[in-house]
C-alpha cells in the first residue's frame, strides 16, 4: 500500500486539476451562451435566404451565374472547420475522420485540396499531400477565431467563390459540427459550391415568379451574399459546438476528478489507520517485552 505522503501529494495533484477543469467548465458555459445566441439569431434568417435562393433555383441555371456551372468534377475543395484548442473530447476528431473518409472515397478520381479553418484541422493535414500549398486560398485561418465577425469570414469565402469561378475548383464541400445543444453536436458533410437546384417533388408544380428588377440581377446578388452567410452560420455553428463540447468534457473531467479524490481520501484513511493500528500494536508488544 503506498505511503501516506504518496496518498497526500496525489490528492492535493488531483484536487489542483479538478479546479482547473471546473473554471475551464465556466468559462466555456459563460461563452456558449453567447454563441448559441449568436447562431440561433442567424440561422432563420440564413435559411430564409437558403429558402429565398432555392426558389429562384430554376431561373439560376439561364442567368449566367459561374456559381451554378458543374465542372468536370476532378478538382474538389474540402472546407475543414474545427478549433483551435483540444480538451474538447471528441469534436475535433470527428470532423477530421470524416475529410479522411471523404478523401478515402474519392482520392483515386480527384484532385483533393483541404482549406482548414481552425489550428487542430491544419496542424493535422499540413503533413498529408492534401494542404493547401501553391493554392491562392488563404492561409493561416485559425485567427478567424480570435475575432469572429462577419467582415472577415466574407472575405474569405470571396476568396473561395474567386478560385471556384476560375476553374480552380469544380466542387467544394463543407464539414463542421452543427450546434444542436451543449451535450451534442452533429458532423455534417454540407454542399458550398456549386449551387444546385432542389429536387423537384412529384406533385410539385412549377412556380411561375415575376422578378423586379431583372431575374439575373437579383440572382447574381443573391447568391455571393448567401454563400457568405451560409459559410459564415456553419462557423458560428461549430464555434458553439466547440464551447459545449468543452463544457460537457471538463464537467465529465470534474466529476471523475471528484470521485477519485474520494477513492483516494478512502485509501489514505485505510492506510492511516493501518499505520495507528501497526504502532498501537509495536507499543503493546514493547509493553508485553518490559513486563
Amino acid at each position: 500500500m503506498a505511503n501516506l505522503k504518496e496518498i497526500r501529494n496525489r490528492i492535493a495533484s488531483v484536487s489542483s486539476t479538478m479546479q482547473i477543469t471546473s473554471a475551464m467548465k465556466m468559462v466555456s458555459a459563460s461563452k456558449l451562451r453567447r454563441a448559441q445566441d449568436a447562431i440561433l439569431q442567424l440561422r432563420p434568417y440564413a435559411q430564409k435566404l437558403t429558402e429565398i435562393m432555392s426558389n429562384v433555383s430554376s431561373s439560376i441555371s439561364d442567368s449566367g451565374v459561374v456559381f451554378t456551372k458543374k465542372g468536370d468534377g476532378k478538382r474538389l475543395l474540402i472546407i475543414s472547420i474545427t478549433s483551435n484548442r483540444g480538451l474538447c473530447g471528441a469534436f475535433n476528431s470527428n470532423v477530421i475522420k470524416e475529410v479522411s473518409s471523404i478523401i478515402n472515397e474519392r482520392a483515386e478520381t480527384r484532385e483533393i485540396t483541404v482549406l482548414s479553418i481552425g489550428r487542430k484541422s491544419e496542424d493535422f493535414f499540413k503533413k498529408t499531400d492534401y494542404g493547401i500549398i501553391g493554392t491562392v486560398l488563404p492561409k493561416n485561418l485559425s485567427r478567424v477565431f480570435d475575432n469572429l465577425n462577419f467582415e472577415f469570414v466574407s472575405d474569405v469565402a470571396g476568396q473561395i467563390m474567386h478560385a471556384f469561378a476560375t476553374k480552380q475548383f469544380d466542387e467544394v464541400i463543407m464539414v463542421y459540427n452543427q450546434f444542436k445543444n451543449a451535450a451534442v453536436q452533429n458532423v455534417q458533410r454540407e454542399n458550398f459550391l456549386p449551387i444546385l437546384p432542389p429536387e423537384k417533388q412529384e406533385d410539385e408544380n412549377d412556380s411561375d415568379y415575376i422578378f423586379e428588377p431583372e431575374k439575373s440581377g437579383i440572382v447574381k446578388e443573391l447568391i455571393p451574399k448567401s454563400l457568405k452567410i451560409q459559410l459564415y452560420k456553419a462557423i458560428l455553428d461549430s464555434y458553439a459546438s466547440e464551447h459545449g463540447a468543452r463544457m460537457t468534457a471538463m464537467h465529465k473531467a470534474t466529476d471523475n476528478a471528484s470521485d477519485l479524490i474520494d477513492e483516494l481520501k478512502l485509501i489514505y484513511n485505510k492506510a492511516r489507520q493501518a499505520s495507528i493500528t501497526g504502532e498501537i500494536m509495536e507499543i503493546v508488544a514493547g509493553a508485553e517485552a518490559l513486563s
